[in-house]
């Protein structure tokens, strides 16, 4: 039975975009409509907000969807909205429309700007988790992570090939500018010497020791994955050839891990995620964000959401050293 409050929710996508967002927002309509509840989308994020770029969604509107990459929605971000009086325009903007709750799916950043709509001027707000970073307190995954690694790997096997053929060291930097999520997986899964990652302090003396050493036995190829906000490919390469004497390349992957056809386990997690959202909403809980842990959707406050360490760091670490 849908209570009589909830008659129209707004979704929108915010900050970087990620593989599964489309299946979330498809996810939020068609739930919601066969509940009874209207949908609005809003495009550009929390400044399409600010800018009343709103627009009604059927069935139709999220047809053929899931399988796409990116944001049917778009995204963007916006200063005006991080202010206090940029929040209280977009409280007015949705009462305006006749918004009983507004569903956001984002990163860390997005989440605190939702929960600032709920705490501090007491506008409903739900969260999905939609960040590739992994990076989110209350879930085990996030949608679009699962997908930028695979599409982080089969860039980096490509890499491999010519590393072992031209007997070279390569740095690849991938995405994560507080997060080393993105880094530790893939290093792990494409078989790398060395991560480089936010969350720990690098040795380069020692790196730079075992690559020497490696060489020296008969190693003709090295790689180092890095996080974006632990070090700059091009930097760390330079560093190694002048501290080794050899030969060293470096590639950014940059935004091709944005995007891309979402794996199914994504596409499945942001589906769930999405009815959860909705469910949520028609119980009247606000102010919440949506995850799943150990499989199970888990539902946690919008303030205790933000940002977590990476729980296999050490472990990964640890199998890497022992695994080079």
């Amino acid at each position: 039975m849908v209570e009589k409050q909830l008659s129209k929710i707004a979704d929108l996508t915010s900050g970087g975009d990620g593989p599964g967002m489309n299946a979330a927002i498809r996810a939020v309509v068609r739930v919601a409509l066969n509940q009874g509840v209207k949908v609005s989308g809003v495009q550009r994020g929390y400044e399409g907000l600010l800018n009343e770029e709103f627009f009604e969604m059927d069935h139709r509107s999220v047809s053929n969807i899931i399988n796409r990459g990116g944001t049917i929605l778009k995204t963007a971000r916006s200063k005006e909205f991080a202010t206090p009086e940029g929040k209280k325009k977009a409280v007015e903007i949705l009462k305006k429309q006749g918004i009983n709750c507004l569903i956001v799916i984002g990163g860390d950043g997005s989440y605190r700007g939702a929960c600032e709509l709920f705490e501090t001027f007491g506008f409903p707000t739900i969260g999905l988790p939609g960040t590739i970073d992994n990076d989110i307190n209350g879930t085990d995954e996030t949608i679009g992570c699962h997908t930028a690694v695979n599409t982080a790997l089969e860039a980096i096997d490509k890499i491999r090939d010519t590393a072992h053929s031209m007997e070279r060291v390569f740095v690849i930097e991938v995405m994560g500018n507080r997060s080393g999520y993105i880094a530790t997986e893939v290093a792990l899964g494409a078989g790398a010497e060395e991560m480089i990652i936010p969350e720990r302090k690098f040795d380069f003396e020692k790196m730079v020791g075992e690559i020497k050493e490696g060489y020296r036995i008969g190693k003709i190829s090295w790689m180092v994955v890095t996080a974006e906000g632990a070090g700059k490919a091009d930097e760390i390469a330079k560093t190694i050839t002048n501290m080794t004497g050899l030969e060293s390349r470096f590639v950014v992957l940059g935004h091709i891990q944005r995007g891309g056809t979402p794996t199914g386990r994504d596409r499945i997690l942001a589906t769930r995620l999405g009815a959860a959202a909705v469910d949520c909403a028609l119980k009247g809980q606000f102010g919440k964000a949506i995850g799943v842990l150990r499989d199970e959707i888990n539902i946690i406050d919008l303030k205790e959401a933000t940002h977590k360490e990476y729980k296999h760091l050490d472990e990964y670490q640890r199998l890497i050293g022992l695994l080079t």
